[in-house]
């Protein structure tokens, strides 16, 4: 059992404090021959659009080529993967596919994206006065999230047998009061850096 990562969300859905406490498990290294059946989407990383298979599944992305990494597009010596990829004379490859991780610009999207979600949850429910999502639980996750009075979301990705999260966030919540009321340089919508706690 444990505990992914923490989020902490301002009144207007801006993410300003993560922490991330896992890396990636699904990498998958193969030997390929010519051609490649598995299709790459070509955006600022390669990713796998088409062709799952031996546990490499749609969303990863290209991390090496024979055993040399492959950051965004290209490798350390300035080619483009895919022209290595593309080229029959190159093969057998060895490729490495995993769970890319996600860019400080992903999480702030992400983050932007459950604060609306939250509000929808809140005007669908039944019930009224609801305090919108507050577990959402999925096949190899559950997040855990607890807003304030002023707005503020904690959120917690955990594993899905983890109990205990209404008082770790409280906890959380607890922490975060004390740094904010007692730290007269910050303002409740600024990210907090790891330097400032």
């Amino acid at each position: 059992m444990a505990i992914f990562s923490v989020y902490i969300l301002n009144r207007a859905g801006g993410l300003i404090y993560h922490y991330d406490n896992v890396t990636p498990k699904s990498e998958v290294e193969q030997v390929f021959s010519y051609p490649l059946d598995i299709v790459l989407r070509e955006d600022d990383k390669l990713v796998v659009i088409f062709g799952e298979r031996d546990n490499i599944k749609v969303g990863h992305a290209l991390l090496a080529i024979n055993g040399e990494p492959v950051t965004g597009r290209r490798l350390p010596d300035g080619r483009e993967a895919m022209e290595i990829i593309k080229d029959q004379a190159n093969y057998p490859l060895n490729l490495k596919f995993g769970r890319p991780k996600l860019t400080t610009n992903e999480r702030i999207m992400l983050a932007s994206m459950f604060h609306p979600l939250y509000a929808i949850s809140a005007k669908l429910s039944p019930e009224q006065r609801s305090s919108g999502i507050e577990v959402l639980e999925a096949d190899t996750f559950k997040l855990h999230c607890f807003q304030t009075h002023t707005g503020l979301k904690f959120i917690v990705l955990t594993d899905p047998k983890q109990l205990g999260m209404d008082n770790l966030l409280k906890k959380i919540y607890e922490l975060y009061s004390d740094f904010a009321l007692k730290n007269p340089f910050y303002s409740l919508d600024m990210p907090i850096r790891k330097g400032m706690v």
